[in-house]
């Protein structure tokens, strides 16, 4: 439980941190003004969003994709977090819209910060597993 904890504050350090630095990625109430409890419920709620999309639909994407994964030396995994990303901004958007993204591109670098985030984050706060 400590550990799922930890992992969505991880996320939402990383979707924090991909909202302040592209452009095209909008998190509600992250772009300007002061950082508020609503704000923050909200960043969690995205960042709970992304980990269980994270955990169970990335795992049978990454499976169907394996052939692309080892042809592209696994460059094809960037895709892949780019498009959880996305599919995130989407459920999101269903749900209050807390999150947007204006494209792949911008979801593509905004997964490329939130992994970079994750790893360092990671090596910081290991897994007890």
């Amino acid at each position: 439980m400590i550990s799922l904890i930890l992992r969505l504050i991880i996320n939402a350090v990383g979707l924090w941190l991909a909202a302040r630095l592209v452009s095209g990625i909008v998190l509600t109430g992250v772009d300007g003004g002061e950082f508020t409890v609503d704000t923050a419920l909200a960043l969690l709620l995205v960042a709970l969003i992304f980990t269980v999309i994270n955990a169970l639909v990335k795992p049978i994407v990454k499976l169907l994709s394996l052939p692309l994964v080892i042809l592209t030396l696994g460059l094809f995994t960037l895709v892949i977090n780019a498009l959880m990303l996305w599919l995130t901004s989407w459920v999101s958007g269903q749900i209050d819209g807390a999150l947007s993204i204006d494209g792949f591109w911008a979801a593509f670098w905004g997964a490329v910060i939130i992994s970079i985030v994750n790893l360092v984050l990671g090596l910081i706060v290991p897994d007890r597993d």
